[in-house]
């Protein structure tokens, strides 16, 4: 217990931040859902048709940025107005995903490996260094720099099922909501364009599916 709190100490920066991130996303998030995803009350069908395009692209926004829970807007354009709007909510999540994804793969790793160490997380810097400095074919043998070999190997081999788990997971904003977990499978470079669609076209279906045909 000790070591853990030493640790943790070690790396109060970079806790502290991960604290303010999560407790500023949850804020803006349900922010902006009560501010674009009003009561239900009688409204005339221009009202109601603003009312969706504004909800859908704060969404579509919210969504791709970590740590800010912009699935709650979505899952209240559900509650509202039912299987009508399921597939703009399902198209607004997959093309959120996508923007995050590519936002990171473009972003300079140099830059974001600068980021990790001021925040003291040197393993995470070093390793996203050398997984960009690596071919594609040895970026899974770079896991072993944060996780034991045999365990690394075997999160690579079933790391699309593990993202589409981890985007329906309860509780996933305190690993950045999916605009977070996007952006690290982005950034890890683990990930080719497009078997990363084909699984978040899969993980996100289940939810809109459910009230399209309901």
């Amino acid at each position: 217990m000790r070591a853990v709190l030493k640790g943790l100490w070690a790396k109060r920066r970079a806790v502290a931040i991960y604290g303010l991130l999560l407790l500023g996303g949850w804020f803006l998030g349900g922010y902006l859902k009560d501010l674009t995803v009003p009561e239900m009350r009688p409204m005339n069908e221009p009202m109601i048709h603003r009312i969706v395009m504004t909800a859908f692209v704060a969404f579509v926004v919210l969504a791709a940025i970590p740590f800010v829970p912009g699935a709650e807007i979505g899952f209240a354009l559900l509650l509202l107005f039912g299987g009508q709007v399921a597939p703009l909510v399902y198209l607004g999540m997959v093309g959120a995903l996508v923007v995050s994804f590519l936002c990171a793969r473009f972003f300079p790793a140099p830059l974001l490996a600068r980021g990790l160490r001021r925040l003291g997380l040197t393993k995470a810097a070093a390793f996203i260094v050398e997984l960009d400095s690596a071919p594609p074919h040895e970026r899974a043998d770079k896991l072993s720099l944060i996780l034991p070999p045999a365990l690394g190997r075997r999160l690579h081999r079933y790391r699309h099922l593990l993202l589409a788990i981890a985007l329906n997971t309860p509780g996933n904003s305190l690993l950045g909501g999916g605009g977070g977990l996007a952006f690290m499978a982005g950034a890890s470079r683990l990930y080719g364009f497009g078997t990363y669609l084909a699984t978040i076209v899969c993980a996100v279906a289940p939810v809109p599916l459910v009230f399209f045909f309901a």
